[in-house]
């Protein structure tokens, strides 16, 4: 097998026929830098200095496309051994919008290319998700319809409008989308990318383009999550030169949502901004919430090779919480609340500063500077057992965080001819610095939102905090596509990374008697300080061994940091291991995908991931000597999860009704098989267990049609059951004291979505869960719960758009 392996891929090279030319402009100038594109695999290279370009193949003829900008969009039937002369007009007004639409009609896929920017894709499995194409609920971003073509992902669903992100899949906690790297434009946005990763930030649907997703082997160029990368990319300016969107929601349960954006370009000058405000009640007591969200996007256009771009953002939301439940309560009133004096605060500034530069066709330079003022707070009533009713007037507990970090990132790509073939290396480093500090102390006993610390009227209070984290974090990558053969290519990649983490400060604990006594009180102050280097290495393969289809492969160690941050905040239901270290592993994916014609496209995966020193929680023997039973938290084992993951995309009206331009009707089908198991576990009751927030189904399907201005959508979805802790613990249907741990039973949902365009006007509605089922997804540990959080019952939204 392994000969006839062999023999199959020097055949290939054997076979293969040079189909050359050159490019010139109407002037016959030869023109260097034109994109030379086979579409039939998506496929690219740039022609040289004197205009020329080369392509092997084992074709005969080819059908190529000659794209540069400035130029009109030529495509030519190429035979082998005759050279062709193709001929460029120029465009004296160039839209750029226009172009991209072009490009995108032609040659869009379902995954990034191979090179895109300073970046190199090729071998790693990537998803991309074209915002406006969805006829969604993008006002509340319901995560099910937006991310509902991505495979293998789940959610945390919150009553918010949508405005945190909660992310998982393949046995990753979704909670704030902590074990992604999560950026926007390619910058980061969670708190603390080393101590705290976790996203309170989630840019508005309303205001995406779209959504890059790129699974483990993400790791190597942006930074060490299992997860990959999520990286959402805002709206361009409009070519015009101001165009104005507005977008007026109204729904269920008081929401209200406003989305305006002004955009426009002015000779080398463009700019994006808009302002969102969003309100509403939540379908439970105590959950009213409310939202401002303003973003600015200014670039400038020194010469058509030399941009810079300033991005700001400001987002800031006050939220009422109304806690979690028991599986008794649950079951007997999922529309409860036991707490009415629960809050949560966000206060995020982001900046950023993009420069982008061209040497020459072959090579590109990306500088990012970027920086993060942030603050969160979250005061309430924090004990585990869930079913015990908060007494106004008694102290709360209040966790606030302050977040100051920044850093700079550097990409430098140059493409080379290797035997006949444009390949790519990239290099590249990054310089991260925070100063983030965690307190914990006593809350007022008021009602209200008042995020001051009451020291002075609860001196006594149980556990008290404060600590300073100072960070700091130099990586340098590099990654090398080699292109082996017009259909393979091999990109190798390695990573070093120098980690610094602080922790200075003191924690004390303070135990009191029933009379109010102060029976212990320990104050411990500590100067920690945690230096490590190591360094991760990968692989990639592609292969295309026909038009439109791709073999992909990959495998590469992930890390990720724990901090001291992630480990001193002090809840009185909450342990912590001393010993608790990082995490270590790795990913692997081997795919195929594809498009038949303008038809069927798919995308079908086996992946595993392997954890070591995975970090879980599980109940236990308070260690500090107390009686009660608290969550511990340590480094719990070695586990793996693993699976098969398959998109299905059938376009029915090109199949069966292509004549009729105005028709559209499409369906997918998104399923993830996906199993589970700690091999290895020195704490109790683990070892063999499934891995937490794996469910062994996770389907999702839908179909959209349309005609003329008219979409609408269907969409089902369907989990199976999963656990919740590591200890598989499986709740009575009656427990009636934490809610914390158990399993989340499986449930579906079902959606439909239309929207209706006239001239400028858009009018677009949603029924969200419109079988109103009772389900949840998740279990909180600590905010906003503790508890079960239920989702929502059945929902109404309808938007208004006025475009300008």
């Amino acid at each position: 097998m392994a000969g006839f392996s062999i023999l199959f891929f020097l055949s290939q090279h054997l076979s293969a026929q040079s189909h050359t030319g050159v490019v010139a402009d109407e002037n016959n100038a030869a023109l260097t830098g034109v994109q030379v594109i086979n579409p039939e695999n998506g496929t690219s290279i740039l022609t040289g200095p004197d205009g020329t370009f080369v392509i092997e193949s084992t074709k005969e003829k080819l059908h190529l496309v000659f794209c540069k900008e400035g130029y009109t969009i030529i495509e030519e039937d190429i035979t082998a051994s005759k050279p062709v002369t193709i001929i460029l007009q120029q465009i004296t007004e160039l839209n750029e919008v226009v172009i991209e639409r072009n490009r995108e009609k032609l040659f869009a896929l379902t995954h990034l290319k191979d090179i895109e920017g300073a970046s190199i894709y090729a071998g790693k499995k990537t998803e991309v998700i074209e915002v406006d194409k969805l006829t969604a609920n993008k006002a509340v971003n319901n995560m099910r319809q937006v991310y509902a073509q991505v495979v293998g992902l789940t959610f945390n669903e919150n009553s918010d409008g949508g405005l945190q992100l909660n992310i998982g899949g393949r046995g990753l906690n979704p909670n704030r989308t902590s074990n992604f790297n999560t950026r926007q434009n390619g910058y980061d946005i969670s708190a603390d990318v080393l101590g705290y990763p976790e996203s309170y930030y989630t840019p508005p649907t309303e205001g995406v383009e779209r959504i890059q997703v790129i699974r483990g082997a993400a790791s190597l160029q942006y930074g060490t999550q299992f997860g990959g990368l999520v990286n959402f990319v805002m709206h361009k300016p409009s070519a015009k030169p101001i165009e104005i969107t507005l977008r007026n929601t109204a729904g269920s349960y008081g929401m209200y949502s406003n989305f305006t954006s002004l955009s426009g370009t002015a000779g080398k000058f463009s700019y994006y901004t808009f302002f969102n405000y969003k309100q509403g009640d939540g379908f439970r007591p105590n959950a009213q919430y409310n939202s401002r969200n303003f973003f600015i996007n200014l670039n400038y256009a020194f010469t058509p090779k030399t941009s810079l771009h300033f991005d700001y953002t400001m987002f800031d939301y006050l939220a009422k919480q109304p806690g979690g439940l028991t599986d008794y309560m649950f079951n007997q009133d999922m529309f409860q609340s036991n707490r009415t004096r629960n809050w949560f605060d966000v206060n995020w500034n982001l900046y950023s500063l993009r420069f982008n530069h061209a040497f020459t066709d072959d090579a590109r330079l990306e500088v990012q500077l970027f920086g993060l003022n942030a603050s969160r707070s979250a005061l309430g009533y924090l004990t585990n057992r869930v079913a015990t009713a908060d007494v106004p007037g008694t102290v709360r507990d209040l966790i606030k965080g302050e977040f100051v970090n920044g850093g700079a990132e550097a990409k430098f790509l140059q493409q080379y001819n290797l035997k006949g073939q444009k390949s790519a290396f990239m290099v590249g480093a990054k310089y991260y610095r925070a100063r983030n500090t965690a307190t914990q102390g006593p809350g007022s006993s008021d009602s209200g939102a008042d995020f001051s610390f009451a020291n002075t009227e609860f001196p006594n209070y149980t556990s008290q905090s404060d600590y300073t984290y100072p960070n700091q974090n130099i990586a340098l990558f590099a990654e090398n596509m080699f292109r082996l053969s017009p259909v393979f290519t091999v990109t190798p990649g390695i990573r070093f990374e120098n980690i610094s983490t602080k922790a200075d400060g003191y924690w004390r604990r303070i135990n009191t008697d029933q009379a109010g006594n102060v029976i212990l009180d320990i104050l411990e102050q500590e100067n920690i300080e945690k230096n490590r280097n190591f360094l991760l290495a990968g692989i990639g393969f592609s292969y295309k061994p026909s038009a439109k289809t791709e073999w992909y492969a990959n495998v590469s160690q992930n890390y990720r940091s724990v901090t001291f941050n992630d480990i001193r905040t002090a809840s009185p239901g909450l342990a912590i291991d001393p010993t608790i270290t990082d995490e270590k592993g790795f990913t692997f994916d081997l795919g195929l995908r594809g498009k038949i014609d303008d038809r069927f496209s798919f995308d079908t995966n086996i992946y595993a991931l392997y954890y070591n020193d995975k970090i879980g929680e599980y109940l236990a023997p308070n260690p500090n000597g107390s009686a009660a039973v608290v969550r511990y938290r340590s480094n719990i084992g070695t586990a793996l999860t693993y699976g098969w993951e398959m998109l299905a995309d059938w376009n029915i009206s090109n199949t069966f009704f292509k004549e009729n331009e105005k028709f559209l009707w499409t369906a997918f089908i998104n399923n993830a098989l996906t199993g589970s198991e700690y091999l290895q576990s020195d704490a109790p009751n683990i070892e063999g267990n499934m891995v937490e927030f794996v469910p062994l189904v996770n389907l999702k399907a839908g179909t959209t049609a349309g005609y003329g201005n008219f979409k609408a959508s269907l969409q089902l979805t369907y989990l199976s059951e999963q656990f919740t802790d590591s200890g598989n613990t499986v709740t009575d249907a009656n427990d009636n004291t934490y809610g914390i741990f158990g399993q989340i039973p499986s449930y579906y949902v079902a959606d439909f979505s239309a929207s209706y365009t006239w001239r400028n006007f858009k009018l677009e509605g949603s029924i969200n869960n419109f079988t109103n089922n009772y389900y949840f997804t998740r279990r909180a540990t600590g905010y906003p719960g503790p508890g079960i959080l239920p989702s929502d019952p059945r929902t109404f939204y309808v938007t208004l758009q006025v475009k300008l």
